[in-house]
């Protein structure tokens, strides 16, 4: 079974750069052929696509985000990585990864992480 972990800081300040990682157990990202993406849930609002990696390394990114928002992978720690730069208060969110496979149904996601933006 495919299980996804979300880790990095809870608080950044304005300006600065926001960085999560996914760690992937129970599946190879590079032989499962499935997307790996991250989704982020504002306060009191719907869910947000902000981009995702493919099992090829090749990324996608929500148009909105696309200037500040950058997706890696380290395929030795089966691992996947949001990087956020440029941050408001607006980017205080609980984020997830998750991964979907090429019918776009949903085959795992983690638990969230709450991250606050603030002085």
């Amino acid at each position: 079974q495919v299980q996804l972990q979300e880790s990095g800081p809870g608080l950044v300040k304005p300006s600065q750069t926001l960085s999560l990682t996914c760690t992937v157990s129970g599946g190879s990202i590079t032989t499962i052929y499935w997307y790996w993406s991250w989704i982020r849930q504002p306060p009191g609002k719907g869910l947000e696509w902000m981009g995702l990696i493919g099992y090829d390394g090749s990324t996608y990114y929500s148009p909105s985000l696309k200037s500040q928002t950058s997706i890696s992978r380290d395929t030795s720690k089966n691992q996947f990585s949001l990087q956020l730069s440029s941050v408001t208060p607006e980017d205080t969110a609980v984020y997830y990864c998750v991964t979907w496979d090429s019918w776009a149904t949903v085959r795992s996601w983690g638990q969230g992480t709450q991250v606050t933006v603030s002085s």
